[in-house]
This record gives C-alpha cells, structure tokens and sequence, in this order.
C-alpha cells in the first residue's frame, strides 16, 4: 500500500491539472467516478483500483505530451479526481489499522 501512495507522490503533472483535480476531489463518489473508469460490475478495492487508475492516468499524460488528438483535458482532469479520491480512501484505511 505505502508503495502505491509513493508512486503517487513522486507524479509530477502541471499545477492546472493537479488544482483542478484537487476541487473536484472534494466531491468524490466512488460509485460513479470509478465506474465511468473502470467500467460496471463489481468495483475492486481502493488499492487495485488505484492501480488501475495510475496506468489509465499515465496512457493520457502520454497523450498529453505527445499532443494527441484524442487528448481529453476533463477526461485527465476526472482521473486525477478519481486517484485522488482513492488515495484518500487508502490513506484512511492504512491510519484506521496504524493509528
């Protein structure tokens, strides 16, 4: 766990992105965000999620510095909400077992 949350602070993405990201992880619903990612059906716990979400965020940051066509910013933009939303979650749970 403490290797997922490590990957996820040594990311570095522009400020806009990560500002944004941040106001809109303050309504975070793990229903709906992680379905619009991951798809429907059963949801996987906060750390595989994560996961899969950090190797979904990095094929856009690709696009984005490649300057991609398909680039989507509010598609980025909402995976980071979903990272950070599953971070916190993580995070969470990790201090509920290591107070």
């Amino acid at each position: 766990m403490n290797d997922i949350l490590t990957m996820l602070d040594s990311l570095r993405r522009p400020r806009l992105l990560i500002r944004a990201a941040r106001f809109g992880a303050a309504e975070y619903r793990r229903d709906s965000h992680l379905r619009r990612h991951l798809g429907y059906g059963r949801l996987p716990r906060s750390g595989p999620a994560l996961l899969r979400l950090i190797e979904i965020e990095s094929e856009l940051n690709n696009q984005r510095v490649e300057s991609d066509a398909s680039y989507s910013v509010s598609h980025h933009v909402d995976v980071l909400i979903a990272m950070m939303g599953e971070a916190r979650i993580l995070r969470v749970a990790h201090m509920a077992h290591y107070p």
